[in-house]
């Protein structure tokens, strides 16, 4: 990477990181993106080129926590193993952002469009967590599993609010019970593999014509 997208990049975290932080101190009815730049003492014009609007924040700090999330996939473990990982991975990042997203949470209700871009942007991450952990995440099929993965974020994320733990252990606790549940459900409704064919019987040895057969002395 040259210098100037280490540039970019350390100006889209230090955008990123003030908007949470504005958001934990005044509430995200705050943030926008000038708010926000100034808040990192960025340049309003640098900031404007890569940040066309507030959602652009979100969609950056999705990118982080699903890099972060994705750092160290598809070891040794099984595909459950793997997502429970990538899983805790995001929370952690999460958590160092915990006020902001608190902040974040508690006012999508008063900004549908927002909690809607949301919602996309998390079903997108899915996918890329499935894709870590080597699971297909494309087609009919791997529409349902980002779906599915989705309720054990969610899931997750209902422990991680009340959750004051310093390691998480309740948020661990609930994304093992959820990714546990979608695993047996998984398997339950999974389609069942076709009976292999019968093995063609041995060709019979044709019986002798009568003109075939010596006379018998």
């Amino acid at each position: 990477m040259n210098d100037s997208a280490c540039d970019a990049a350390a100006m889209n975290a230090a955008l990123v990181n003030a908007a949470f932080a504005l958001g934990a101190q005044k509430g995200w009815r705050h943030v926008s993106v000038p708010a926000a730049a100034r808040h990192a003492g960025l340049d309003l014009v640098q900031a404007r080129m890569a940040f066309p609007s507030t959602g652009a924040i979100l969609r950056a700090f999705g990118r982080m926590a699903d890099a972060a999330a994705l750092t160290g996939s598809l070891n040794d473990g099984s595909v459950r193993d793997n997502l429970f990982d990538s899983l805790l991975r995001r929370f952690d990042f999460l958590q160092a952002h915990r006020a902001g997203v608190i902040a974040l949470l508690k006012f999508l209700p008063a900004c549908p469009p927002l909690a809607l871009l949301l919602l996309e942007l998390n079903l997108s991450s899915m996918g890329w967590l499935l894709e870590g952990a080597g699971v297909d995440a494309t087609g009919l099929r791997g529409a349902a599993r980002k779906r599915g993965l989705l309720l054990v974020w969610a899931y997750g994320m209902r422990a991680w609010l009340r959750d004051e733990s310093a390691d998480l252990s309740a948020t661990m606790a609930a994304v093992d019970t959820a990714l546990a549940r979608a695993e047996s459900f998984a398997l339950r409704y999974a389609p069942a593999a076709p009976a292999p064919a019968p093995s063609p019987a041995p060709d019979e040895p044709e019986a002798p014509s009568p003109e075939t057969v010596p006379p018998v002395e």
